[in-house]
């Protein structure tokens, strides 16, 4: 089980590596989507059966969706690769909070925007991950 954001980043990147060895992340990101992890955590056992895991990588091609285990923090199939030139206009809503992040996130086949909401254990990436799609920073 992959604890350390190191390790997570490290098989991120492998996985990566078996789709297009070519490419290269840049940031990774792990998120949740759903409402606010406040109201997730009210609701306790019966939301989490609603919500999904992913990181989601900016490399130097594309903006690429893993699925995360929910126990072993460890990328599983790959969701979606997006060109980076197409993800930018993609991306909107981009909020910094204090212990939650979050950015809406149009991934294709989905009828509106999903919520990917983001710990503060990877503001570090989040600030480097949004200007690198979207070209401007996050707002204070």
């Amino acid at each position: 089980m992959a604890i350390r954001k190191s390790t997570m980043q490290e098989q991120v990147a492998q996985a990566i590596a078996q789709i297009n060895p070519a490419d290269r992340p840049i940031a990774t990101i792990h998120t949740v989507t759903g409402p606010s992890p406040y109201l997730t955590n009210l609701f306790g056992l019966i939301a989490q059966a609603f919500v999904k895991y992913y990181f989601v990588t900016v490399t130097e091609q594309a903006v690429v969706f893993h699925k995360a285990g929910r126990m072993s923090a460890r990328p599983k199939e790959l969701v979606a690769a997006i060109p980076r030139a197409e993800a930018a206009a993609l991306v909107t809503d981009v909020r910094r909070g204090a212990l939650w992040s979050s950015l809406r996130f149009q991934l294709p086949g989905e009828p509106k925007p999903t919520r990917l909401n983001v710990a503060r254990y990877w503001r570090a990436e989040l600030d480097q991950w949004v200007p690198t799609v979207t070209g401007v920073p996050i707002p204070a």
